[in-house]
């Protein structure tokens, strides 16, 4: 078939799923709409955008899904807009799939609703900003920072942290000092892309803090970081925390940083009861190869774990490369 036959055909197909859409029965519009998400013809976005104002918020709801099949900004006008819906499974369909989008051209339509009414929309739009990486997010994702809904403050954390700009280091420093828990974890681990002292500085600060999950996305954070000595030290210090999910990156990141200073107190972790943290521990040691851990590895040889038993035989391997 000639390609002058083969569009034709297209906007042929087209035709008749767009007579469906007017169909009287709900399911069978949202069979036709399921039908233009796959053909994956840019042509069918002004469709689905049209049946936005089915009268069905099911069919709405499916709208929202199928338009997660395109990118660019007819898509995110049409997302835009799915957002705004009245039914919250529709809005939140729209958002998941407004989060897939990665053009960064997707970017105009959703940059006013970061200052919606609505907290949802809000944090919605930050959300799909965030993997648009769109410099113009920045200013307006700085803003969110003082927002009073926490969800926002996250969504716009994570925003400014994909965007990598040093100009964003202050703010982003300043929000590890939030009352929100999930807003000091987003600004932790965003944090990684400087190497700037105060960064590290603060990373490390995280380790202290009174939330765990805060304290696990530091020590992870620390991975990051490269060779700091001092930082190395205060790590091998969460070694000690009271919960495991700390503890086991920790031990990864010091893994990262080959960090001899930190062997024994690795391996005793060998016989914790968490098999993930067993397994990590092994690796740790395997990444630092220090001969110190070689005893400890041998005795990981006949753990009940299969995971453990084959992450020992290979940190032991790298002992002896």
């Amino acid at each position: 078939m000639s390609p002058v036959a083969e569009l034709f055909e297209s906007y042929s197909d087209l035709d008749d799923v767009a007579q469906r859409l007017a169909d009287g029965d709900a399911g069978e519009r949202r069979v036709a709409i399921m039908e233009l998400a796959d053909s994956g013809d840019p042509q069918a976005i002004p469709l689905l955008a049209r049946a936005l104002s089915d009268a069905d918020a099911g069919v709405r709801r499916q709208v929202a899904l199928a338009l997660g099949e395109f990118d660019g900004v007819v898509a995110a006008t049409a997302l835009a807009a799915a957002l705004l819906d009245s039914d919250q499974q529709v809005a939140a369909a729209a958002a998941d799939s407004a989060a897939e989008l990665k053009d960064t051209n997707a970017a105009p339509p959703l940059l006013p609703l970061v200052a919606h009414a609505r907290p949802f929309v809000r944090a919605a739009a930050l959300r799909a900003l965030r993997e648009l990486r769109h410099t113009a997010t920045l200013q307006p994702a700085l803003t969110a920072l003082e927002d009073k809904d926490p969800d926002v403050r996250v969504e716009a954390v994570g925003a400014i942290g994909f965007l990598k700009l040093d100009q964003s280091l202050p703010a982003l420093i300043a929000a590890t000092d939030d009352v929100d828990p999930r807003v000091r974890r987003a600004a932790v681990s965003a944090l990684t892309f400087s190497a700037r002292d105060d960064v590290a500085e603060t990373i490390v600060r995280g380790l202290s803090d009174e939330d765990w999950s805060v304290r696990e996305a530091a020590a992870d954070s620390i991975g990051a970081l490269g060779a700091r000595p001092a930082a190395g030290d205060r790590l091998a210090d969460t070694l000690d925390d009271a919960y495991w999910q700390v503890r086991l990156k920790a031990t990864r990141s010091l893994g990262k940083l080959k960090f001899r200073r930190a062997v024994h107190r690795i391996a005793l972790h060998l016989r914790h009861d968490e098999v993930n943290l067993r397994k990590e521990s092994a690796a740790a040691l395997g990444e630092i190869a220090d001969q110190a851990a070689a005893p400890f590895l041998e005795a990981s040889l006949h753990d009940p774990d299969p995971d453990v038993r084959k992450t020992a035989r290979w940190a032991l391997s790298r002992l002896t490369a």
